[in-house]
């Protein structure tokens, strides 16, 4: 992959039908979906499909259907891509939800270290609270606290993704989990 192959211009050929282009985009973002998606996919709808799998199917989705995405600027893509990611997982703990889990009893368990509904409750308030302040924020900050919180890249890959310096995208992300951090307060 070349320096100078933005996201943008990656998105345009491929449009254009660079299957290059294609297999490039989906190189470039496949690690970062892995590493994000690791561990939200509850162990008890881990059955036939695990996490790595709805990566992979995010990814054939998108780039299948990469006329529709209207480019909104640097990081749009990724935050398309974490959108759509997110709801594939959902929909796949409502579908075990429906269908019931199945375990197998492990007698060597002393403790149940699954967490109580209580805990689960509590943890998808705070989710659902994170994810409506997300929502409210610019859609630039928005994508920029996507790019450093949930994906970890660096301030300098971010400010190569969206083609600013290290210095204004770090300062650009602190403005934006401040207001991130504000709202989140205002929500409580």
């Amino acid at each position: 992959m070349q320096p100078e192959e933005t996201t943008a211009l990656l998105l345009d050929r491929a449009r254009g039908g660079d299957e290059g282009a294609r297999d490039r985009l989906a190189a470039r973002y496949l690690p970062m979906l892995r590493r994000w998606a690791h561990g939200r996919l509850p162990p008890s709808t881990r059955d036939l499909t695990d996490t790595d799998d709805l990566v992979q199917v995010t990814l054939f989705r998108v780039l299948k259907q990469i006329g529709r995405f209207e480019y909104g600027g640097a990081g749009s893509f990724l935050a398309y891509l974490r959108s759509t990611l997110l709801n594939l997982l959902r929909n796949e703990i409502r579908r075990v939800a429906r269908r019931g889990e199945s375990l197998e009893l492990d007698e060597a368990l002393v403790e149940d270290e699954t967490a109580s509904p209580l805990e689960q409750a509590i943890g998808r308030e705070r989710l659902e609270r994170y994810e409506a302040a997300l929502e409210a924020l610019p859609a630039r900050a928005r994508e920029l606290v996507i790019m450093r919180l949930e994906f970890d890249m660096t301030y300098d890959d971010i400010a190569s993704e969206v083609q600013s310096t290290p210095d204004a995208v770090r300062m650009a992300i602190r403005r934006a989990v401040e207001a991130l951090t504000h709202a989140l307060g205002e929500r409580a």
